[in-house]
């Protein structure tokens, strides 16, 4: 059987640990990223803001309630159906669900919003482009930070018994930092037989580049930037 190492935060991780059981193969949670709830002023919210703009399932998911009781009457532009479904539950009431790109969604939102405001719930630690993208066709972006990406810390000894002492035969990596903290952790010393010969699986070609020289492993790039279109390129495997 099949031993994937899916390094997402919950409450993700365990849900794709149930897609993985149901494909056949051995899931092993090691969340190398955990994010945190940041504080944030509603009232900061400029009072021209025509739309709101999502990247991420986190940034509603950790959104204030006076912030959503501010912004749940616009229209939410969320970047895939995980992020849109996450704006629903949080409460906001006209969601539209783009294809999973965030380049894609913020050339949508720049032909229909240039020349006004836009609130964007966002993390921290985040892609610029989709930002840069928009300014540059004259959108005012006003980013409202509601979140955190920390890295998760484990033992060696922890990480060898997450896995029984086994190697890995595969990786699935949702982001840029988990790459990088996936890239030092293969290089520590009592870990290196376990992940000598894993195979890594990324959702875009961002996240795989964020490997850095680790890149020497197999590696295959998602499709599409979507669990659907990682978890069929893990199916897939020669």
């Amino acid at each position: 059987m099949l031993r994937v190492l899916v390094t997402r935060p919950e409450p993700g991780a365990s849900r794709t640990a149930r897609k993985l059981e149901a494909m056949g193969f051995e899931p092993l949670l090691l969340p190398l990223t955990e994010t945190m709830a940041l504080p944030v002023d509603a009232t900061a919210v400029p009072d021209d803001v025509a739309a709101i703009a999502v990247t991420s399932a986190n940034a509603v998911r950790h959104a204030p309630g006076d912030l959503v009781a501010v912004l749940s009457h616009l229209p939410c532009h969320a970047v895939g159906k995980r992020t849109a479904e996450a704006a629903r539950q949080a409460g906001f009431l006209s969601v539209s669900e783009g294809l999973g790109d965030a380049e894609a969604l913020a050339d949508d939102m720049a032909v229909a919003f240039s020349g006004k405001t836009i609130a964007y719930l966002c993390g921290r630690v985040r892609f610029a482009a989709f930002e840069q993208k928009l300014k540059a066709a004259h959108v005012q972006v006003h980013a409202a930070e509601t979140y955190d990406t920390l890295a998760a810390r484990y033992s060696d000894e922890a990480i060898l018994s997450l896995i029984s002492g086994k190697s890995v035969d595969a990786v699935l990596l949702y982001s840029a930092k988990a790459a990088a903290a996936m890239q030092a952790l293969a290089r520590r010393p009592p870990l290196q037989a376990a992940f000598e010969k894993t195979r890594v699986f990324a959702l875009s070609a961002r996240i795989a580049a964020a490997l850095g020289d680790s890149a020497g492993h197999a590696m295959g790039i998602a499709a599409r930037p979507d669990e659907e279109a990682l978890l069929a390129l893990l199916r897939a495997r020669p």
